[in-house]
This record gives structure tokens, C-alpha cells and sequence, in this order.
């Protein structure tokens, strides 16, 4: 790093350490005000002010106020979270004695960092205290450790464009570090963070980035040719266009969503990917009357629900202070009312698809529960018996419940209705 990238890094962690925005789009703001920045500056200033998010809570040890000293929390994050040498940065940086002593101080307190929980696993309080009624402290530990390490890019192959082995072989012969997803039959991992959004197999269609764990609650819908399915928070259509995938193009997909802006990043993905069976839709609320035309008559209903998005760490680790007991209680509430709301559009016999990528039992299974409770019309379908029918071997029992450290995606959350 060079003394002005660490400027700029300094710079972008004033503005990221309030909180108050989404860490990416901080970035990318600071990023289009910085035209000149290149390629190599940009990925410095990246890796260490998410760096910075991911030891959050030991910097936040070693320094009151953080977002109060940025130059000093983009140093703790070069030391802790980059493994900078003290002795190869205090030149190239042009760091002051002050600076040297701190980080020398700093360094020595790694034994300490790691006598409390908060600090081995880089968790807030309040999430700790979420995670404490149902999981132990070993349990606790390991999920903080394995969501501190950056998630590989995994890409989904458009079936309608391609083939996976075709797809893979391709890229290996470019020299991609690249392999099968185990679980879906559509994934690809990419190890190498390139940047994939130029490749030609992305700009044709044949490629699209998503999650492994996503591409499985595609699976679970079970969407077939000609039928008609709702996607109800469809976002910017990322498992819309899978599931679009699995219909070749016959039937009718209605991706609703109350962003406007997301939507519209869904139209040109759904050109790229040669779908014409998807049909996106602002509504106003999950009781918008402009879905009631549905009622009773949709096979499949996906709602991947807003939620905490706990399950992304790896990518958001900002997430963790942008959430709180406050807005988990609140998303409860809007997670029950859209899961009721969108079980009145399935058909008798249709399936409904319960999802979020959250780690909270509150969130999920308790939701899941809570659901059933209330409409004695749906039965609860077993994922492990739905995926082995498709021939992927993963039991996770009746739910799916996927994590980073045993199933390496991001962690998902899927229960499967159906209206009897």
C-alpha cells in the first residue's frame, strides 16, 4: 500500500464506520467521486477498508472512536486483517513514531483480543446475545471465524446458453481457478476474485453471479414448463432468472417487488439471459390488490424474504452494525405478514417456498412454525427428500439450512409448503 492509497483508505473508513450506509455502496460512491484511482488502487483501498469491517471489534479495542481516527483504523486493519509487517510499512507509509508504537502495542495485544468472544469472533454484543439461546459458545466462535474469511464468487451457467462441464472446461482453459459447485448442478466457484462482470460468457448470458446456497432455493420451487409462479420479493432477479431458466422460457413468471430501481436492474439481466416469460411488477406492499388477480391460481410462489441478511456476512460484514435487536424485530414482523399475504396466490396443490439468508431461528424455522400454526391448509414438504429427488445429496432435514463453515455458501434458510 502506498501512502496515498492509505489517504484514500482513510478517506472511505470515515464515511463506512458510522454505519449509516451500506459499506459496497460507500465504496462505490467514493470510487465514482475518484475517477483517476486504478485498478490496483482500487482493490488496495477494497481489501482494507473491508479489512477494517471484519476486525471491527478488535480495532474497535484498541481505539475508542474509530470512525474518529480513520488513518489509525485503516493501520489496525493492514496489521490484523491484511497481516502487514510493522517494520515493511513504517517506511513505505511514512508512519510517525506515535503511529509505530501503536501498532507495535497493538500487535501485542493479539492474545488478549482473544479472552473475549466479542473479540475472537468479531461479533457485536447484540449479536452474540441473539445467537446465545440456541447456540453454544464453540458454535458461536466458529461462525464468527468462518464468515471473517472472504466468500469465492459463485456463478450459476443459464442452461438456456450452456452446459456446466462445457462452462467449466472453458474457463479452466483460460486459466481460471474454477470447479463444480457440490450441490447445484448449475454452480461454478471461482477462487480468484476477478472481475468477472466483462468476461464474454457473463455478457452473452451464459454466466450469471450467484450464490450456491440461492441457486438450491431455486431447486426447492420445483418450477415447471408452462406453469404460472411468483416470485414475491424478487430484488434484482437473481433466483427469478434461475427459476426462468428452469421453465425454458414457457409459462409465466411475475416478479413482483415494492423497488422500482430493483426491477429495473432485473429488465436488462432478463434480455441478457434470453428470457421472455418474466413479467416484473412494482407493487406498493405485500397487500397490493394488483396481486389479488392471482389469488388461488399461482403453482409456485417463492418469497424470499427481507430479512436481517446475517447469512451474507462473508460479503457485508457491515451488516453486523447496521443491524439490531430493534430492526430484527421489525423485519419479524414484515417476514410473517408477506409469508401470509403470498400464500393466498397459491393454487390448491402449489407449492410455496419460504426463504431467507438469515442465521436467526426467529427469522426462520420459528417462522416456519408460526406459519403452519396459523394456516392448518399447507403441509410441511421435506427438503432432504425434495433435493434427493433431484439427485443432490445434502440433508439438512425438514428445512434447509445451509452454513459457511460445513456447506461453504453464504447461510440460507428454506421451509417448503404445500397448499393441501
Amino acid at each position: 500500500m502506498t501512502p496515498v492509497q492509505l489517504d484514500h483508505t482513510a478517506a472511505v473508513l470515515a464515511q463506512m464506520l458510522t454505519f449509516k450506509q451500506p459499506a459496497d455502496a460507500v465504496l462505490s460512491a467514493y470510487f465514482r467521486e475518484h475517477k483517476k484511482l486504478g485498478r490496483q488502487d482500487r482493490h488496495e483501498i477494497a481489501e482494507t477498508a473491508f479489512a477494517a469491517l471484519r476486525h471491527f471489534q478488535k480495532i474497535s479495542a484498541a481505539l475508542d472512536t474509530p470512525q474518529a481516527q480513520p488513518r489509525l483504523a485503516a493501520l489496525c486493519a493492514l496489521v490484523l486483517g491484511r497481516s502487514a509487517n510493522i517494520g515493511g510499512i513504517k517506511d513505505t507509509l511514512r508512519l510517525n513514531e506515535e503511529e509505530t508504537d501503536f501498532l507495535g502495542r497493538l500487535k501485542a495485544r493479539k492474545t488478549e483480543f482473544s479472552d473475549g468472544l466479542n473479540t475472537a469472533a468479531e461479533l457485536p454484543q447484540w449479536l452474540i446475545d441473539a445467537l446465545a439461546p440456541h447456540y453454544g459458545e464453540a458454535e458461536i466462535l466458529q461462525f464468527g471465524r468462518r464468515i471473517n474469511q472472504p466468500a469465492p464468487l459463485d456463478l450459476r451457467v443459464n442452461t438456456l446458453k450452456g452446459k456446466r462441464d462445457k462452462v467449466l472446461a472453458e474457463l479452466q482453459a483460460e486459466n481460471v481457478r474454477a470447479e463444480a459447485t457440490p450441490f447445484s448442478p448449475w454452480g461454478i466457484r471461482l477462487h480468484d476474485k476477478a472481475a468477472f462482470n466483462r468476461h464474454p460468457l457473463f455478457l452473452d448470458g451464459t454466466l450469471e453471479v450467484q450464490d450456491e446456497g440461492s441457486q438450491l432455493l431455486a431447486l426447492l420451487l420445483g418450477a415447471k414448463r408452462g406453469e404460472i409462479i411468483v416470485d414475491f420479493c424478487a430484488g434484482a432477479g437473481g433466483k427469478t432468472l434461475a427459476i426462468g431458466a428452469m421453465t425454458a422460457n414457457k409459462g409465466r413468471i411475475y416478479a413482483f417487488d415494492v423497488s422500482e430501481k430493483r426491477l429495473a436492474n432485473l429488465k436488462p439481466r432478463m434480455t441478457r439471459a434470453g428470457l421472455t416469460n418474466i413479467h416484473p411488477e412494482r407493487i406498493g406492499s405485500e397487500h397490493d390488490p394488483r396481486t389479488g388477480r392471482l389469488k388461488g391460481k399461482a403453482d409456485r410462489v417463492l418469497v424470499d424474504a427481507p430479512c436481517s441478511g446475517l447469512g451474507t456476512l462473508r460479503r457485508n460484514p457491515d451488516l453486523k452494525y447496521r443491524q439490531s435487536p430493534d430492526t430484527v424485530a421489525k423485519l419479524r414482523q414484515q417476514q410473517h405478514s408477506i409469508l401470509s399475504a403470498a400464500s393466498e396466490l397459491v393454487a390448491a396443490g402449489g407449492r410455496l417456498v419460504y426463504a431467507t439468508c438469515s442465521v436467526l431461528p426467529e427469522e426462520n424455522e420459528m417462522q416456519a412454525e408460526r406459519f403452519l400454526a396459523e394456516h392448518p391448509e399447507f403441509e410441511l414438504l421435506d427438503c432432504a427428500g425434495l433435493l434427493h429427488g433431484l439427485k443432490i445429496s445434502l440433508d439438512t432435514g425438514r428445512y434447509l439450512r445451509l452454513n459457511t463453515a460445513e456447506h461453504h455458501t453464504d447461510g440460507f434458510f428454506a421451509a417448503v409448503f404445500q397448499r393441501k
